[in-house]
């Protein structure tokens, strides 16, 4: 199975790239990753389709569920990765790095729950 067609990245791509559902080549997010800015906007329509990426008034609330199962997903890996790296880590040494991974991944983690909430629930289709 071929990637991509013409130039149109695969769905894996084009969530990792934030595109558009509709044609996988227009932005989500109208600034960078780490312009803290604008984090969280989301622009209304596709810069390159048209086509609406807001379907509805408040939608992107629901993206709330992925960003917690996320932020959960990453106090695991951080809880096994301590145990794993350190013999017997300080409580300390649990809350520092949790908290700083979570500051630093904030953005990624925002990002990518509402990309992922809508691509599953927006319920536009691809246009390719």
């Amino acid at each position: 199975m071929n990637d991509k067609i013409e130039g149109v990245p695969s769905l894996a791509g084009a969530i990792r790239g934030c595109k558009c559902p509709a044609c996988r080549k227009g932005n989500l997010f109208p600034v960078p990753i780490y312009s803290f800015s604008k984090l969280t906007d989301v622009n209304k329509e596709c810069p390159v389709c048209g086509e609406t990426l807001v379907p509805e008034p408040d939608f992107f609330y629901g993206a709330m569920y992925i960003s917690y199962a996320l932020s959960v997903a990453l106090f695991i890996s951080i809880m096994v990765a301590l145990n794993v790296l350190m013999e017997n880590p300080d409580l300390m040494a649990y809350i520092f790095s949790v908290v700083f991974f979570n500051v630093l991944l904030l953005p990624v983690m925002l990002r990518y729950s509402k990309t992922l909430y809508l691509y599953g629930v927006g319920r536009i289709k691809f246009r390719g």
